[in-house]
């Protein structure tokens, strides 16, 4: 690859991801239509590496492209995030029960880690964005020994689309507690071997975590009423 090619393929990549942190944050409303000049501005990008960014994240599912009428945020649905949460709980919970049959001493020191500093941002919650990567990290830690790359890419892809409603909802602190607890006890059990309350508490904290995240629906329903 020449330097030209690389420099266009570095672009294209460093847009992407921070369209896609912006879109799964909540910057842009759903069902909102991108202006591209705005974007070019905002992104300080040119038009050949934002539009295939634009084409990435429409093919990942972030974005809807319009025949030759540019992109739209995707609206939200409550049929949609109930389709999503039930994939989560399904391909979640097989992917744990595959870990804890794989794991060893490395993935569990690395979960012990990723535990704790889950728990610090838990205690700070100053830095907002700390706190979601600790969370992204340690959801990815506890799954990530199932040996199966194809199905913790399809895990990856469902959490940043139920991300995108999640952060778009209103804080709920007492849901938020229960699930802060959670998280430790999924280390607890997933250190002691015991595959079943594991996915069982999986289970329930990515429906408990989809209560929260129903709120995006509300108050997206009620923006269009």
């Amino acid at each position: 690859m020449g330097s030209q090619e690389s420099l266009a393929a570095s672009a294209t990549s460093e847009i992407y991801t921070a369209l896609k942190r912006d879109l799964i944050g909540g910057r842009f409303r759903a069902g909102e239509k991108l202006a591209i000049n705005a974007l070019k501005q905002h992104y300080r990008i040119g038009l050949s590496p934002l539009r295939e960014a634009l084409n990435r994240l429409a093919a990942y599912g972030l974005l809807e492209q319009e025949n030759q009428r540019g992109f739209r945020v995707p609206a939200l649905s409550r049929d949609e995030l109930d389709d999503i949460i039930a994939l989560r709980q399904r391909f979640e919970g097989e992917a744990l029960t595959q870990a804890l049959a794989r794991g060893d001493a490395d993935w569990e020191a690395r979960l012990i880690g990723a535990g704790h500093r889950l728990k610090r941002a838990d205690e700070t919650a100053t830095d907002l964005e700390q706190w979601e990567q600790a969370h992204l990290q340690f959801h990815r830690c506890l799954l990530e020994q199932c040996g199966s790359p194809w199905l913790l890419r399809f895990i990856e892809q469902l959490h940043d689309q139920f991300d995108r409603y999640r952060r778009m909802a209103p804080a709920n602190p007492a849901i938020r507690e229960t699930l802060d607890s959670q998280h430790a006890e999924l280390v607890t059990l997933a250190l002691a071997g015991h595959s079943r309350a594991a996915c069982d508490l999986l289970q329930a904290h990515i429906r408990l975590s989809g209560e929260v995240a129903l709120g995006a629906c509300q108050i997206d329903e009620r923006g269009q009423s």
